[in-house]
């Protein structure tokens, strides 16, 4: 069975598991929050998305 969890939400999850820790505070969880909107802007979104979506596929075929 394979399970798939969109990044989106992973990542949501992961920056409340931080904020719930203290290990990260809420101006710092917003700034990066509006880096990453501000980044998509730019030219290096494709980069970006090149980068995530290889390392992705190279952790799904190790897990065969």
């Amino acid at each position: 069975m394979t399970l798939t969890i969109p990044l989106v939400l992973l990542l949501a999850v992961v920056v409340a598991l931080l904020l719930r820790s203290r290990a990260v505070g809420a101006g710092a969880a917003v700034a990066v929050a509006l880096f990453g909107f501000y980044l998509a802007d730019t030219g290096a979104a494709d980069t970006v998305t090149q980068i995530v979506t290889a390392l992705t596929d190279a952790l799904n075929d190790a897990g065969r």
